[in-house]
């Protein structure tokens, strides 16, 4: 059994961006622990840390944090548009640390982390509604969501408003893998 992910979402308007970026840094060191635990590395210097990339990553077609239509409401639908689930390279692990909707008014009320794809077991899930009145709509998580190498990723939203049109879900994330091997193997 995984471990169960404990996390909330901090509205990024109510935190300064100094405590932005020791979010961030918390996330990468997490990543950076489990990745010598998955031996991808054997110490911290070997790892290179880089944004995560749609098209590199998720083998998504665009370069675009774009859902698919919100057709019904209460759906989940995935944030990489036409991409389910995929399964990371064996040389890479993915940390998702925060969230941003620019589509407004917000079309999604929650965010779910899974493994073992669309219908996969919960690994986190964030209420985004409360995001609705803020100003940025968007936040941090408390915890980040760390997936090991090789595992089967959806990450999904659900239809709080049923527009029709794709929703424009932006998560915040890096890729640890060893230094040198950018395009490693999949």
């Amino acid at each position: 059994m995984g471990r169960e992910q404990t996390s909330v979402i901090i509205p990024t308007d109510i935190i300064d961006p100094g405590q932005q970026i020791v979010l961030m840094e918390k996330a990468k060191s997490a990543g950076i622990r489990r990745a010598i635990e998955k031996r991808v590395i054997l110490a911290e210097e070997q790892a290179s840390v880089r944004n995560f990339e749609n098209i590199l990553d998720a083998v998504a077609a665009l370069e675009q944090w774009n859902t698919a239509a919100l057709a019904v409401l209460g759906t989940a639908y995935s944030v990489f548009q036409a991409v389910g689930a995929f399964n990371l390279a064996n040389n890479k692990l993915a940390v998702f640390y925060a969230v941003q909707v620019e589509t407004i008014p917000l079309p999604v009320s929650l965010l779910t982390f899974r493994v073992g794809g669309a219908a996969g077991n919960i690994k986190a899930i964030f209420d985004l509604e409360q995001l609705a009145t803020r100003q940025v709509v968007g936040g941090y998580f408390s915890e980040p969501v760390v997936y090991d190498p090789t595992d089967n990723i959806a990450v999904q939203v659900t239809a709080r408003i049923a527009t029709g049109v794709l929703a424009r879900v932006q998560l915040g994330a890096f890729i640890i893998e060893p230094k040198g091997q950018r395009f490693g193997s999949a």
